[in-house]
């Protein structure tokens, strides 16, 4: 296996959370969301997160590594990220964008570029997330795919996370 292969093989898996928005049926707009969230029991998205990271085989739900990361979600639907799942230099903060999907649901999309450790830019990643939170509002929980793509677009590999995390008060 090459190295840009091996790097893009521990990126796919080193992280959770990534893109544009791409709007799901039923979705709230951002301007709906406060009165909504204010109506549920909890469920406030918006803030900055502290989350535990698993990477997890996709067929059979092992665990394979875990990781803290911060997830930051903007009133108006942007979200910010910054994970420890592997060193700085080859990953970049990930942005995104966030979604109430209804109750105490919501999908989040983000991306970040990827490079090699002589700092050529490898590719994308793309982490989409389903979230949700507790009755109280304190805690979250999450599923995720990941995505890596070349530089050119092209799907390289997939991979999956789960995450648990505490508001950041």
């Amino acid at each position: 296996m090459n190295m840009v292969a091996g790097l893009v093989l521990m990126v796919a898996f080193a992280l959770t959370v990534t893109s544009f928005r791409t709007p799901v049926a039923g979705a709230t707009t951002p301007q709906a969301q406060s009165s909504e969230k204010s109506e549920s029991q909890g469920g406030k998205l918006e803030g900055t997160w502290r989350v535990q990271v698993t990477i997890r085989d996709c067929a059979s739900g092992t665990a394979l590594r875990t990781f803290p990361a911060f997830l930051t979600f903007a009133q108006g639907g942007t979200l910010t990220e910054t994970t420890t799942g592997f060193p700085p230099a080859l990953r970049t903060p990930g942005h995104g964008v966030w979604e109430h999907l209804g109750g105490n649901t919501y999908r989040a999309v983000s991306e970040a570029f990827l490079f090699s450790p002589a700092g050529v830019w490898t590719g994308t990643q793309r982490l989409t997330q389903i979230i949700e939170l507790s009755k109280d509002g304190e805690e979250m929980n999450s599923n995720a795919t990941n995505e890596i793509f070349d530089i050119n677009g092209n799907l390289i590999v997939n991979g999956c996370a789960t995450a648990v995390g505490s508001y950041f008060e």
